[in-house]
Formats: structure tokens, C-alpha cells, sequence
């Protein structure tokens, strides 16, 4: 695999794992509000969320793309 794809990869999932942690952080940033909870408090359950993202399934998702799209790009001609 060369440098090109190795770096598209690891920014791929970089840039999953950011979005996974931004989702659960916002989500529990609300939840924490609809329970109410302080600012302070909503912001200590919000990095926990953040803690808390299971990044190998991150990995696992991205890993499952980069396949498909392989995948794709070996069977469809409009890829090529």
C-alpha cells in the first residue's frame, strides 16, 4: 500500500473519530440539560461521552468503507 493511501486511511478514521466524539459529546451535553444539570455538570458528562466512544468500532466502520469502496472501484467500470 503506498504513503498516498496509508495517509488517506489514517485520516479517514481521524476524522470518524472526531465526528463519534463530537456526536456523543453534544448528545450528552443535551441529555445532561434535559436532566438538569449545571453548564459545569453537562461539560464533565460531555467529555465522559467523549471517554467513552468506542473507537475500535470507529476503526472497524472506516475499515468497512475503505473495503466497499474497493471493492466498487474493482467491479465498476466508472471507477476506473
Amino acid at each position: 500500500m503506498d504513503n498516498v493511501n496509508v495517509e488517506k486511511q489514517m485520516r479517514d478514521v481521524a476524522e470518524a473519530a472526531r465526528r463519534a466524539c463530537a456526536e456523543a459529546a453534544e448528545a450528552a451535553y443535551e441529555d445532561a440539560g434535559i436532566r438538569g444539570l449545571c453548564a459545569e455538570g453537562r461539560w464533565e458528562i460531555a467529555l465522559e461521552a467523549i471517554r467513552r466512544v468506542d473507537l475500535e468500532a470507529v476503526i472497524r466502520e472506516v475499515a468497512a468503507g475503505a473495503r466497499s469502496e474497493s471493492s466498487s472501484a474493482r467491479t465498476d467500470p466508472s471507477h476506473q
